[in-house]
């Protein structure tokens, strides 16, 4: 976003919307240490105690606000290195060593966060005051449904995470940023666009085109923001049906997002293992070039060019998605004055 003065709206589109459910990062980035990250405006501390499940807390100790993450990990608890006081996985400060008896023992004094683990990613819901339970952690068919096989692909771009988010709302972009990838060489470089709404958000697609290029992108609403698309594969790329590319995207720091792809194939039987072979082989490196045009492109753009746009038909989506955005924003922030107020 610009360097100008951020409306409050802005304020919160920033750190991220609240009430819904976000990728942090892969499983197997957390092990038996406890281990801190960014996400949402947060400083977390994520670790998992002797069964293996996962917890996640606000890495700052309620007693002087040292790291927690930078304590022992006791299992369903976590030891402040500083002082000892130890905070457990829902927030309580069960035991202060230094000062037994103490008012902050048994004061729950650190904000938790609900996470689960589903297709190799962890996720955290991010709630406010109003709504500290979560929704339903629903993921997309490609995601759970057996006729699918999927990669995930997780990286972190220096850029805002919205950036990420305009870029996929954005299917004419294949047609001359990869107009040298093997699944996106065909097709017309000139298109019109419209907009269809789903029961769950809308769909951007280019008119009188389908199955062609990167024709569509789908923005979907259910307790997690997603976004998804699809791309004709030649032959060349092996069995299945079209590429799908699902993904979410969360904000670390207003210039920094992590970016989380599931790519997925529908094949079954022989086909999933060949073309599961085939991708780790030959076509994975390939889809890494491709983002890596994405990312090289958004980290090369200024804090202001938002403020700086001449946009055109070919923009309607992304038009439709940042007013989206804004709309929540603003009513999350009316409900919370609201609850204030009260």
């Amino acid at each position: 976003m610009s360097q100008k003065q951020l409306s409050a709206a802005d304020e919160l589109l920033e750190k991220g919307l609240r009430n819904i459910w976000y990728g942090i990062c892969p499983s197997s980035f957390i092990a038996d240490k406890p281990i801190s990250l960014r996400r949402c405006g947060y400083k977390m501390v994520l670790w998992r105690d002797l069964n293996g499940v996962l917890h996640a807390l606000e890495d700052h100790c309620p007693h002087r606000g040292a790291p927690l993450s930078m304590g022992i990990n006791m299992g369903d608890r976590l030891a402040c290195g500083y002082h000892g006081v130890q905070v457990d996985h829902e927030g309580v400060a069960v035991s202060v060593p230094g000062s037994p008896g103490c008012k902050l023992e048994g004061m729950k004094a650190t904000k938790t966060f609900p996470v689960e683990e589903k297709v190799g990613m962890v996720f955290a819901y991010i709630g406010d005051e109003k709504h500290p339970e979560p929704p339903p952690l629903v993921l997309p068919e490609q995601l759970t449904s057996p006729e699918f096989s999927s990669f995930l692909c997780y990286a972190e771009w220096k850029t805002d995470y919205r950036y990420v988010m305009d870029n996929v709302m954005d299917p004419m972009h294949g047609s001359y940023l990869h107009k040298q990838s093997h699944s996106m060489s065909f097709g017309d470089t000139a298109a019109d666009f419209s907009i269809r709404e789903t029961d769950s958000g809308f769909i951007f697609e280019k008119t009188g085109q389908r199955g062609i290029n990167f024709d569509w992108t789908e923005w979907i609403e259910n307790g997690t923001h997603w976004m998804r698309l699809e791309i004709p594969y030649p032959k060349t790329g092996g069995p299945g049906g079209n590429f799908h590319i699902v993904g979410t995207y969360t904000p670390i720091t207003p210039t920094m997002a992590a970016v989380t792809h599931w790519r997925c194939r529908k094949v079954e039987g022989w086909q999933r293992d060949a073309w599961r072979f085939l991708y780790k082989n030959r076509l994975e490196a390939r889809h890494w070039h491709v983002l890596e045009q994405d990312r090289t492109m958004m980290e090369k753009f200024e804090p202001d060019a938002w403020d700086r746009e001449i946009l055109y038909q070919h923009d309607l989506g992304l038009v439709r998605l940042r007013r989206r955005l804004r709309s929540l924003a603003q009513a999350q922030l009316n409900e919370m004055a609201q609850a204030n107020a009260a």
